[in-house]
């Protein structure tokens, strides 16, 4: 990956009925990823560190990689098409003396619930954020 790369947060989490704006930006820009309504209230629960009754998949992911010896690096928000958004979490395993990193294709819900549980840093390419349509606050 050689674009550059742009730290963003998450700014706000809004529940409708039926879908969940995520809005995600930096001080100069925000724009919203639109989601199903129960990842949002996922995400909602982790920001508000409430545990879960049950462990979700999420729970599962990080303690497989703990099991592996594997870390969460970051998570990047590459390009959207038609809407769709792309992204791509990032991972470190170590094999006796090889680090190695792992960058595999997955969901923004998904990377971003992740992001938000494991404390990871959430990247934007410039391109994405310069195409974004801003949400106004």
């Amino acid at each position: 990956m050689t674009e550059t790369l742009i730290p963003i947060r998450i700014k706000k989490v809004l529940q409708q009925s039926t879908y969940t704006s995520i809005v995600l930006g930096n001080e100069n820009k925000s724009f919203a990823i639109y989601m199903a309504h129960d990842v949002g209230k996922n995400i909602q629960n982790y920001l508000a560190d409430a545990p879960p009754i049950r462990p979700y998949t999420y729970d599962l992911l990080s303690n497989i990689c703990i099991h592996f010896e594997m870390k969460w690096i970051q998570v990047v928000l590459l390009h959207a098409e038609e809407g769709i958004y792309f992204a791509r979490l990032f991972v470190e395993q170590k094999k006796e003396n090889i680090t190695q990193i792992l960058e595999i294709d997955a969901r923004p819900s998904d990377c971003l619930i992740l992001a938000v549980k494991e404390e990871l840093p959430i990247l934007c390419s410039e391109t994405l954020l310069n195409e974004s349509i801003a949400f106004e606050e």
